[in-house]
């Protein structure tokens, strides 16, 4: 479903669970990072694209003399039919279920801010992949953030909102992240990249408007367990090489001082430290590609980054180097360009630049053949990049 189409359906089923239409509408979207892994939390360079896939809230005032009416939010997840109530009469809480949280945060952070919240009552829907590497998470918490803008009028700057809402999945949901996902779902453009510097959080639009590329996103519908500790341990190996090599963070390394401390690294913090460096290079150059069209070589610096997360970085797993190989077996004469995994690794997305009048041909293919090679059935979408957050009634 297109956003359009979203916001009927949510409004359907607002009206369906409240018994009246809602007064406001707001969206945000998940996102596929085209190119640049790893590097956030190493001050490097990122370039993702908010995709046609949503977090989208329905929302209206608690009808007068309902118990809601004074201090709850009531927010109903129409796809796991479950609700969710929270208290805004005092300071927001953590609480159950547990997807609450990545709400409840954000809802935190508006009444740190000094914004008094109203009682609500919400409807909500995804149609981002969970658990696939997409942000359905910042997609939630972005569009949260949208929604009580529109309610109570108090907008923030889109660099706070993410910001705001990156803190809620620290604070809430107790998970680390970056500040890729949050960035794009908030300040996404139709038709652009985002090419997001981690250390300034300065951001480029980078245009992809040419109508003859598209972007398959190919969901392996994997997760492998082990990868919530590794992903410490890669940071603690890339602060390592960064203190050996001298530099602030691996930003602000460069190749041929890589290659000097290389004796003083182990091989293993080596590789990692190589990765980090050449993909932060590989992502400023691929934007470059991506503003002058150029898709061959855009396509090349997407393998590149894939062989070495897979080599050096040893985050990739059996399943995302299938679709990667079966990519390359289609190669370019049937209009695939490049082909990486996308995300933290160990299962999740792969993101592929195609011809876009090969795209249904293409995903076919690499449907059928992933199936023959892993048993598993994959889901591949193509997106165009898609608008960040928005108030569609409000």
């Amino acid at each position: 479903m297109n956003l359009k189409e979203l916001a009927v359906h949510i409004t359907a089923e607002f009206q369906k669970h409240y018994g009246r239409a809602p007064r406001w509408i707001a969206a945000a979207p998940g996102r596929v990072n085209v190119i640049g892994e790893h590097t956030d939390y190493n001050d490097g360079f990122v370039l993702p694209m908010a995709i046609e896939r949503y977090a989208i809230m329905a929302a209206d005032a608690p009808l007068p003399g309902s118990v809601a009416a004074q201090s709850k939010i009531t927010i109903f997840d129409t796809h796991f039919d479950e609700t969710a109530t929270i208290d805004v009469s005092a300071p927001v809480t953590k609480g159950t279920p547990k997807w609450s949280n990545y709400i409840r945060g954000v809802l935190c952070g508006f009444q740190q801010r000094g914004v008094k919240i109203p009682a609500l009552d919400v409807a909500f829907l995804s149609t981002v992949p969970l658990g696939g590497g997409l942000s359905s998470s910042a997609a939630l918490e972005v569009c949260t953030a949208t929604l009580i803008e529109a309610v109570t009028g108090q907008t923030i700057d889109p660099i706070e909102k993410a910001l705001l809402a990156q803190k809620a999945e620290h604070d809430f949901a107790g998970v680390p992240c970056g500040i890729m996902d949050q960035f794009i779902s908030a300040l996404g453009r139709e038709g652009q990249l985002l090419l997001l510097d981690c250390r300034t959080r300065q951001t480029q639009l980078v245009p992809m408007s040419d109508p003859s590329v598209a972007l398959l996103v190919i969901n392996t519908n994997v997760k492998h367990e082990l990868g919530s500790g590794e992903y410490a341990k890669r940071r603690a190996e890339c602060e390592e090489a960064a203190k050996i090599i001298g530099v602030k963070s691996l930003r602000d390394a460069t190749p041929d001082q890589l290659e000097k401390a290389k004796s003083k690294l182990s091989d293993v913090v080596y590789r990692r430290a190589r990765h980090v460096i050449g993909e932060i290079e590989r992502t400023v150059h691929a934007a470059e590609g991506i503003r002058q069209s150029n898709w061959p070589t855009v396509g090349q610096f997407m393998y590149a980054s894939h062989a070495a997360l897979r080599d050096d970085y040893e985050v990739s797993c059996k399943e995302l180097d299938a679709v990667v190989e079966i990519a390359e077996d289609i190669g370019y004469k049937g209009g695939v360009y490049g082909c990486r995994m996308t995300g933290g690794g160990f299962g999740g997305c792969c993101v592929a630049l195609v011809k876009a009048d090969h795209a249904d041909a293409i995903t076919k293919k690499i449907a059928t053949e992933y199936k023959a090679k892993t048993g598993i059935e994959a889901a591949i979408f193509a997106s165009r990049p898609a608008a960040g957050a928005t108030i569609i009634k409000g």
